[in-house]
């Protein structure tokens, strides 16, 4: 293994962490956002609903995008666009700046986000062992400082504004210099790129759907829980911040033992155990009675949800010789769900309650199990099922 090799994948993993450190500090303070401008839950929804449309309409661009020239260059731009466009959030004085700099936001992080699982898919297979996991456990190492982080500003009593802005200006420079650590495209992948027009494999767009009911749930577990925790169970900010770090604190240990559970058990018992799991643990915070049992039951959920989302990644880009435009299609899909998630449960917490409306993370934890059960099932291969797996996707393709 070269010494480039390894750099790569570190370099892939801090570029991870980066980007959970940015949203998730957006995330956290969302609590303070609703007192700084007196917004209401729908209101919240609609700047969240800018987000997510601003990632949205990028990922559904990246296809070509990542076809014509790769994740590293892509990469090398999109990280850097994050960090400046953040400080848009920390300066926006009003509701309209405010949801147009969320939308900004939106479209670089969208930018980031598919050219780092590409890249992270060209580490994977540079190794030839499933790695994807460890990549997104960077993102929750970076998730879980932001929350923590936001706890501290909060307790400080340091500004919404300085929080982001703070974050931002350490963020730019790293990922300035991570640019110089990725890899470029396979070649099978860059061959493949005056093609990327063609369909993709109906596997890709399954994977797709699996990520859609994922995101689903941990957007709406992000970006609604510490309200939930305040304002439902009458928490303190402070400790309903905290929800989210202990969430992301589950998926970091579930990520960082992933990719072994994977190479043991598959990818499709691990997505149906997951998604049962998700919906009972879930099931456990709304129905309970005081914030410490909330709190602590957001790790489980965490643990349960956590490798979702990096398996239908890594197995999109083994899916097909254009690992790129297929982490890019599935992915559009899946942040379709990181959109409508949020936003529909801050409209359906208006009509009935918030505790109600979360009650749609339950569902999807189930439909999870269910699509997962459609996945193509590996020949056999007990002690190399993930190879075996992803052939049989090849296959399905």
């Amino acid at each position: 293994m070269t010494r480039a090799l390894r750099t790569a994948r570190y370099g892939a993993i801090l570029t991870f962490v980066l980007a959970g450190l940015m949203v998730g500090t957006m995330t956290v303070r969302i609590p303070a956002l609703t007192d700084k401008l007196g917004l209401s839950e729908a209101a919240v929804g609609g700047i969240l609903l800018a987000w997510g449309l601003g990632a949205l309409v990028t990922m559904q661009s990246m296809r070509a995008v990542m076809a014509r020239m790769g994740s590293k260059a892509v990469l090398r731009i999109g990280g850097p666009l994050t960090a400046l466009s953040m400080l848009g959030l920390a300066l926006a004085p009003d509701l309209p700046l405010l949801v147009l700099a969320s939308a900004l936001f939106g479209m670089s992080f969208g930018v980031m986000d598919v050219a780092m699982n590409s890249q992270g898919s060209t580490v994977e297979q540079a190794y030839g062992r499933p790695l994807m996991n460890g990549m997104h456990a960077g993102w929750c190492v970076g998730a879980m400082a932001a929350g923590l982080l936001g706890s501290l500003a909060i307790a400080l009593g340091l500004s919404l504004e300085a929080n982001l802005a703070v974050v931002a200006l350490v963020s730019l420079p790293l990922v300035v210099l991570l640019g110089r650590t990725y890899l470029p495209d396979t070649p099978a992948a860059a061959a493949s790129r005056p093609a990327d027009r063609r369909r993709m494999p109906p596997v890709v767009y399954m994977l797709g759907a699996i990520m859609f009911f994922a995101f689903m749930v941990e957007g709406a577990v992000a970006d609604w829980n510490g309200l939930f925790v305040r304002d439902s169970l009458g928490a303190p900010e402070a400790v309903a911040a905290l929800g989210y770090p202990v969430f992301e604190l589950g998926m970091l240990l579930a990520r960082v033992t992933g990719d072994r559970l994977r190479g043991r058990f598959g990818a499709k018992g691990m997505m149906t155990v997951s998604g049962l799991a998700t919906a009972a643990f879930y099931a456990v915070v709304l129905t309970a009675g005081t914030p410490l049992v909330a709190v602590s039951a957001m790790f489980f959920v965490g643990v349960s949800v956590a490798t979702i989302a990096p398996m239908t990644m890594s197995l999109a880009g083994t899916a097909t010789d254009r690992p790129g435009p297929a982490i890019a299609q599935a992915g559009a899909m899946g942040y379709a769900g990181l959109l409508l998630g949020p936003v529909v449960i801050g409209f359906l917490s208006d009509v009935t309650s918030l505790r109600t409306a979360l009650g749609l993370a339950v569902v999807l934890g189930l439909a999870i199990a269910a699509a997962s059960r459609l996945l193509p099932r590996p020949r056999i291969a007990v002690r190399a099922p993930v190879a075996e797996e992803e052939r049989e996707l090849a296959r399905a393709a």
